[in-house]
């Protein structure tokens, strides 16, 4: 089995290959590790070979590694987010990326005037219509941007979530991600006030090349890295 070393160098390899092959510098490419029941020495060792940025799904679980890990390292919360929860990362996060509903964006407001801070945040879109998977419909996302930074003046868009369906083919991968470019596109020729589509936040383990191919700047990876994982814990 790969070190934790071993398989980062392979990803950001990847990532550079992806990004050459569109035509794209490799830095462009966040590298996103995705510690979901990842231990804190694994975290630590993957800190310690580059890692500047993880992603955690359940707020409790980025609270309490937040506190441990004493490292100068982005924290990103990328899970479904319940307003009662957005207390415990608001101030610790450097993205969210799963901002999907008009009371969420409240309780952010909410809460980032407690601190005093504006929350960068993506728009969590569901593009390939799924229903188990969260998100705004690709047709709602123009107007509940509008309607967010009408109301919401801490909480600033800065780009576009999504996540593709499994077991499905390259073809349907790709449409996937580029509606999402085209979407993430349209809006910034709208030029909304406070609202910046720098961010495209797709791609994972089995699927980053693609989404690179077709203009992710984040990519959500934590299998490659440190493995499979129980995720039942």
């Amino acid at each position: 089995m790969n070190s934790i070393s071993e398989n980062i160098c392979n990803v950001r390899k990847k990532i550079d290959d992806s990004a050459k092959k569109s035509g794209r510098n490799s830095s462009d490419v966040l590298l996103l590790a995705v510690t979901k029941t990842v231990d804190i020495d694994i975290i630590e060792e993957a800190i310690s070979q580059g890692i500047t940025d993880i992603g955690e799904n359940k707020p409790q679980e980025l609270q309490r590694k937040y506190e441990i890990i004493d490292k100068n390292v982005n924290w990103h919360q990328i899970g479904s987010l319940q307003t009662n929860k957005v207390k415990y990362i608001i101030d610790k996060v450097s993205l969210i990326h799963s901002l999907d509903r008009i009371e969420l964006a409240r309780e952010i407001q909410k809460n980032a005037l407690k601190h005093n801070i504006v929350v960068d945040c993506l728009v969590q879109v569901n593009i390939s219509g799924e229903e188990s998977k969260h998100g705004l419909s690709k047709d709602s996302v123009i107007d509940f941007i509008k309607e967010c930074t009408e109301q919401f003046e801490m909480v600033r868009i800065v780009g576009l979530m999504t996540m593709a369906p499994f077991d499905v083919d390259e073809d349907e991968l790709r449409c996937v991600f580029k509606e999402l470019k085209q979407l993430s596109d349209n809006i910034s020729r709208l030029e909304i006030k406070n609202v910046q589509m720098r961010e495209l936040s797709m791609g994972m383990s089995q699927d980053f090349e693609i989404a690179i191919e077709e203009g992710a700047t984040i990519v959500r990876v934590g299998t490659s890295i440190f493995g499979n994982r129980n995720y039942n814990n």
